[in-house]
């Protein structure tokens, strides 16, 4: 006869049976198993990879180019030809957002990308020299942080004056404070750990035990920042659009949309409400997705 195990020796077995799976998988393919089992987490995946594909192909998508124009169609409402309706100059504002997919993704990944550079190296450097290398960095850190992001962005954007690369310069200046703090908690959770030590120990350069040792090992949080960071940040350029700071029409891009619309609120619905629920699915997308791979990298946080 089989025998028979206490409930504390069950646990113990079972937790032992994990750990060798973990071993024997890694820390990412497991974080990819419990990402997958978050429903909400994969519905706003879904919709990223729909973006995506929009952004890559439009025209596989849509018949109509992005600024092209027919007087004769103009003002129209959804219908089986337009399925969003037409915009005041006969544009197809289906078309005109699956266009401006692309224009939106990449201001939100460069900018967050620039922002997770600059921030990260700087958040890195203060966390690993600490000293006064760390209170000099944090404390320009905090003088930017205090101002409010959009209002930085606002200020850059008209100083260097509208257009995509100056957007996504504004931006990217903003975001540099958050993704410093970041990294620097980050950093100095694995500063300390056996594995950084022994590093040290064999005569590692800095620069070697920064970049193969801890960032590798505190990219969980950075992650999930910079998911989150393209919602905000697809969000201030819509917003830099909206006020004419942003990228300038004819280029097909959801704040410009908005703005070049909103006087016919009124009238045609539909010129606005498209290019405004396709923002908010997109940020709220990318949000299941940052909650997600916060619970999948990082289970001890999952609410």
């Amino acid at each position: 006869m089989p025998k028979l195990m206490t409930p504390y020796a069950q646990k113990l077995a079972k937790n032992s049976k994990k750990a060798k799976q973990y071993e024997k998988t890694g820390p990412w393919i497991e974080a990819w198993r419990r990402l997958r089992r978050n429903r909400m987490a994969i519905a706003g995946l879904i919709i990223l990879l729909v973006l995506i594909i929009c952004s890559i192909c439009p025209q596989l998508l849509t018949p109509y180019g992005p600024d092209e124009q027919n007087y004769s169609e103009a003002f129209q409402f959804p219908s089986l030809r337009h399925p969003f309706g037409t915009d005041n100059l006969g544009r197809d504002i289906l078309g005109r957002i699956i266009y401006g997919a692309r224009v939106s993704l990449v201001i939100g990944l460069i900018s967050v990308a620039l922002s997770l550079v600059i921030g990260g190296l700087l958040g890195a450097a203060a966390a690993f020299y600490g000293g006064k290398t760390d209170n000099v960095i944090m404390r320009v850190m905090d003088i930017l942080i205090a101002l409010p992001s959009f209002l930085l962005a606002i200020a850059i954007a008209a100083a260097l004056g509208p257009g995509l690369m100056n957007v996504i310069f504004a931006i990217a200046f903003g975001g540099i404070p958050n993704y410093a703090r970041v990294t620097r908690a980050a950093i100095l959770t694995v500063k300390d750990l056996e594995y950084v030590e022994a590093a040290r120990a064999i005569g590692a350069a800095d620069r070697r035990i920064v970049f193969r040792h801890m960032i590798p090992n505190a990219l969980a949080p950075i992650i999930v920042q910079a998911t989150l960071g393209v919602a905000g940040a697809i969000i201030s350029a819509a917003g830099l659009s909206f006020i004419g700071l942003g990228v300038q029409p004819p280029t097909p891009e959801w704040g410009s949309m908005l703005s070049s619309g909103k006087q016919y609120i009124r009238t045609n619905w539909n010129i606005v409400t498209f290019p405004g629920l396709t923002i908010m699915l997109t940020v709220f997308a990318l949000n299941l997705l940052g909650d997600g791979l916060r619970d999948a990298l990082d289970p001890k946080l999952k609410r």
